[in-house]
């Protein structure tokens, strides 16, 4: 093994140490893998060093974010992005644009660059980091919220704006010329590399797959689909576009396609390595240096970019209808510089917008304002409003049925369709402001108003309502409503959602007129179908859902006498060996007895 081979390996080894212990640790501690990556980085590279070429590992291990935007392409069919137009090209464009001439006045004013530096430094520092923003999204399971759809379409317009930001550079810099023939090439390289894409994808890339898949090669398959990611991306950074948006555009083409799932896991470990790698060398690439020279700047730069980004990204998102707590989220997910700021910034010095030494600080300052990216995310959560906090006039015109629904979460939305459906009035009282709005957006008619208020029940018509259904979703409030209702309201019959056994028990227990466990029903109707699939009958797996039903029932009937360990012996935690649901009423004869000396067999005809 020759001394450059051997280093690979080494600083391999080291990084791979690095990720096993600080990912866990950071994601025990309750900060996030992401910030764990950071760290490791740091630790490895500015403090110890260690490794000393974090740019040269950063370059490689931004393939860790074409992979992720990939993965993320193939779940957004192309008709789910085009319900996103309206915040990928309205609200995006506005975060871009409005953040770029509060940093372009800022640095201006007070960091003392001319005008053509400060409007490169704007632009840039208004571009958001893809990898940390998408990665704390999965990692709470968020992407596909609201507030994530948001963030996402912000980052994909921000992708977008790469090209016209990079052609910005020649045309602000102080000896340039005119651009214009080169400017209308590089649009047009653009508009046909994304067009050869597209058509790429739609009559190519799925008779790619097919071919290679009828082949049953495994390997080649994995090779076809890293080769689709790279060359993708390849595509579009000839072009002047990120590697990361040809990869999204490759993956929305194949998000209607067969193999789908099967490219996802085959891309999914080398998306997450290389993503954990990225942020890694992000903290290697840390010049200690630099802050050290700059220190004071930085530690005022730093939050006044990330202050400056969140202002302006939460009046984006309540000018373009989300609520506060929607807004607060992604001004706390988004108010860092981003990994594409490191490209306009090299661009820029180079061309001579602004001297090197300039780039390196900001560098510096986004690099530093990713790293704080986890904490801001979780100082956002911090000033959130709970959803009691906002207030509605309690209007109960027109209130009053013969069912009164208290909860419209999704069970009470199901529950509402059967009762509506069979001709029964409902008046539905929920206390989340959102859930209202958008409910009453489909023409529901509910109300506003606190179940554990006796007000609200009697303004709501309880003394009308022949059931109450308490269809709230977290238990210690159905059985505030319970106790409530039975305390003041005893003559009302009371239907109510259960959250878990031990909770069905406890609302048995208080004597309510119905409970239902919210999975149960789900679950006896997935399992019978999944049953059915395996290859029993309809009837027969019918009948076995009605014995587990039985069995489920004696349980809970030996559970509120005996405690919930008891009845165990009605639980099947092992396969049952078949045999009839119902006992034959005589015993069967043997078909293969000895026949009798004198017993002759007769003529089949």
């Amino acid at each position: 093994m020759v001394a450059g081979e051997a280093n690979l390996y080494t600083e391999g080894l080291i990084l791979l140490c690095g990720a096993t212990i600080a990912a866990p640790l950071f994601k025990k501690i309750g900060l996030g893998t992401v910030l764990g990556y950071l760290s490791a980085g740091i630790v490895i590279g500015p403090l110890l060093r260690i490794i000393t070429d974090g740019e040269g590992i950063l370059h490689f291990a931004e393939l860790g974010v074409v992979l992720l935007l990939f993965i993320i392409g193939l779940e957004l069919k192309p008709s789910r992005l085009w319900q996103l137009r309206r915040d990928i090209f309205g609200l995006g464009l506005v975060q871009v644009m409005v953040s770029a001439l509060a940093l372009f006045a800022a640095t201006f004013a007070f960091g003392g660059e001319s005008w053509a530096a400060a409007t490169v430094i704007g632009f840039g520092l208004a571009l958001s980091s893809t990898a940390f923003g998408i990665q704390i999204l999965e990692e709470r399971g968020d992407l596909n919220t609201r507030y994530g759809q948001q963030s996402f379409s912000i980052l994909l317009f921000q992708d977008l704006a790469i090209v016209p930001i990079l052609a910005l550079v020649p045309l602000v810099t102080p000896t340039t010329a005119d651009h214009g023939g080169s400017i209308l090439s590089d649009i047009a390289i653009t508009v046909g590399a994304i067009a050869a894409l597209l058509v790429a994808g739609r009559y190519l890339l799925n008779p790619l797959f097919q071919l290679i898949a009828g082949t049953g090669a495994k390997e080649a398959m994995i090779a076809a689909a890293l080769f689709v990611v790279l060359g993708s991306g390849t595509l579009m950074q000839v072009a002047g576009l990120s590697m990361a948006l040809g990869a999204f555009i490759a993956g929305v083409m194949l998000a209607e396609s067969s193999y789908r799932h099967e490219l996802e896991a085959d891309i999914e470990p080398f998306r997450g390595i290389l993503l954990g790698l990225f942020f890694m060398a992000v903290g290697l690439s840390l010049d200690l240096a630099v802050i050290a020279d700059n220190i004071l700047i930085i530690l005022i730069a730093v939050p006044v970019l990330m202050i400056i980004k969140a202002l302006v990204i939460y009046g984006a998102c309540r000018i373009f209808g989300s609520s506060h707590n929607t807004s607060v989220e992604i001004a706390g997910l988004l108010p860092q510089g981003g990994e594409f700021g490191f490209v306009i910034f090299s661009a820029a010095a180079a061309a001579g917008v602004f001297a090197q030494a300039t780039a390196s600080l900001l560098v510096a300052i986004v690099t530093i304002s990713m790293a704080l990216t986890p904490l801001a995310a979780l100082l956002a959560k911090r000033l959130m409003q709970t959803e009691t906090d906002e207030q509605m006039d309690e209007d109960f015109a027109g209130a009053g049925s013969d069912v009164l629904m208290i909860g419209f979460s999704r069970f009470g939305q199901i529950a509402s369709q059967i009762l509506l459906a069979g001709g029964s009035d409902v008046t539905i009282i929920d206390q989340s402001p959102e859930r209202i709005r958008s409910a009453s957006k489909f023409g529901f008619r509910i109300y506003f108003g606190d179940g554990t208020r006796k007000d609200v029940l009697v303004a709501a018509g309880i003394k009308r309502a022949k059931i109450v259904a308490v269809c709230t979703h977290k238990q210690e409030i159905t059985d505030k409503i319970v106790d409530l209702i039975q305390a003041e309201f005893p003559t009302a019959r009371i239907f109510a959602r259960a959250y878990d056994r031990t909770h069905t028990l406890s609302l048995r227990a208080r004597g309510v007129d119905y409970e239902a466990r919210e999975t149960f029903e789900s679950g006896m109707l997935f399992g019978r179908k999944t049953l059915e699939s395996l290859g029993t009958s309809e009837d027969q797996a019918l009948e076995i859902s009605l014995d587990v039903r039985r069995l489920d029932e004696e349980r809970l009937a030996m559970q509120a006498v005996e405690g919930l360990l008891a009845g165990q012996d009605k639980l099947h935690t092992r396969p049952v060996t078949p045999e009839p649901l119902i006992r034959p009423k005589r015993e069967s004869e043997r078909l293969d007895k000895p026949l009798k000396p004198d017993h002759t067999l007769s003529d089949p005809a």
